[in-house]
């Protein structure tokens, strides 16, 4: 039933909790991980002219960085590994590579109940909304 699993990350703490049960769910069914990151490009609307080259390839070193984090412990399980970068609003890029590559389940960390979340709204609550495939939501404090 799960044999091509979404992780996508930011290389944030709560990310690297969720690519710990996605691992976990992949080794058991000998899944396919496929590791995404994206670079927010939202970050570049405040930005002077001069800045946004240096901050865009400063956040696609942490995107790579992360997903190598990832790619590393899944493929240390013996597990079939895509890796890929993109630009854009997070959940629409992953909800898009969802669908795009027939993903069966998505894996993905939610940074819990904060004040600044409930206000603009939580990447991870809108994928879950619009996702085309089921979605685990793996919180902050969860341990797998």
């Amino acid at each position: 039933m799960y044999e091509t699993l979404l992780v996508p990350t930011d290389g944030s703490d709560q990310a690297a909790v969720a690519a710990s049960h996605a691992i976990d769910i992949a080794a058991t069914r000998s899944a396919t991980v496929h590791v995404l990151s994206v670079v927010d490009d939202r970050a570049f609307l405040v930005l002077d002219e001069d800045r946004v080259e240096t901050v865009r390839d400063d956040l696609r070193a942490n995107a790579r960085d992360a997903i190598d984090d990832v790619a590393t412990s899944a493929a240390a399980h013996d597990l079939t590994v895509e890796t890929a970068t993109d630009t854009g609003h997070p959940a629409e890029c992953i909800v898009d590579y969802a669908a795009d590559h027939d993903v069966d389940m998505i894996v993905m960390g939610t940074s819990g109940d904060e004040y600044e979340t409930n206000v603009v709204g939580s990447v991870s609550q809108r994928v879950v909304r619009e996702a085309p495939a089921p979605v685990l939501t793996v919180g902050p404090d969860t341990e797998c």
